[in-house]
Order: structure tokens, then sequence, then C-alpha cells
């Protein structure tokens, strides 16, 4: 894994978001097909935006549940980035984890970037032979 030291500070700003990536990537190489890998990194943030800003979580409704029951997003949308992501094997073929770390300003006006997030996928094929990566509810 990536020394601490090779990370940028806390606070550099969009300026570090290459270093945390290229770290990321050198500490996990990458062992999933390119087209798996490209619809998870996608999947991974557009899930990741859903849940920290609420928007977009009608495109997730197994994933967040009633729709008429939501919690209030804890993250303002003007201040969310996404630094770095990266979609890794998750100890089979058919599962998968998105490591992403980002930054946000919650609800009270706290920024903070480095903030970590896994979203674990696991791939199903429907019987029309469609396949598919479907994220699992965190526990």
């Amino acid at each position: 894994m990536a020394s601490a030291s090779a990370l940028p500070p806390h606070g550099e700003g969009i300026a570090g978001d290459p270093e945390i990536q290229r770290a990321l990537e050198s500490a996990w190489p990458a062992d999933l097909a390119p087209e798996d890998a490209r619809h998870l990194l996608r999947a991974g943030r557009d899930l990741l935006r859903a849940d920290a800003t609420g928007l977009g979580r009608a495109k997730w409704p197994a994933y967040f549940g009633d729709p008429n029951h939501a919690v209030a997003p804890a993250f303002t949308s003007a201040r969310f980035r996404i630094q770095a992501v990266i979609a890794r094997r998750d100890g089979a073929a058919d599962r998968a984890v998105v490591h992403l770390v980002w930054a946000g300003e919650d609800r009270g006006g706290t920024y903070t970037d480095a903030r970590i997030t896994d979203l674990h996928f696991t791939h199903t094929t429907s019987t029309k032979g469609a396949s598919a990566w479907t994220p699992q509810p965190q526990a």
C-alpha cells in the first residue's frame, strides 16, 4: 500500500486528487475486465453521490428503499466531489468493491476531504442474458 507521505496533505483541494488516484491504483492493481471496471466506476460514483447528496436516489430504489421514507441527505451537492475511485474484485469473480475517496461539506457547513467509502456490488445475469452489477446494501 502507498505510504501516507506519498499522499497530498488534507485541504490540498483538486490539485491533490491525481496523486490520490495514483496511490489507489498503485496499492490495488487492476483485476477486472475493462468494461466491468468502467461500469462499476460509473455506478459507484453515481451511488455515492445519491447517498451523500440525495441527488439521483430514484435510480437506486432497491438500495435506498421507499422514496417516501427517505432520510435527508447529509452533504450539499455544491461542495461534493469524488477525489479518486477504483473498482476491484471482492474475493470472487461475481463480487466487486468500488473504493472511493471523496470530499464534501455537510449540512452544518463543515468541509472535509479524504473521506473513504467502499461500495460492494454483485454480478448477476438475467434470464434474458443481460448482465448487471447490483449494489449491495450496507450491513
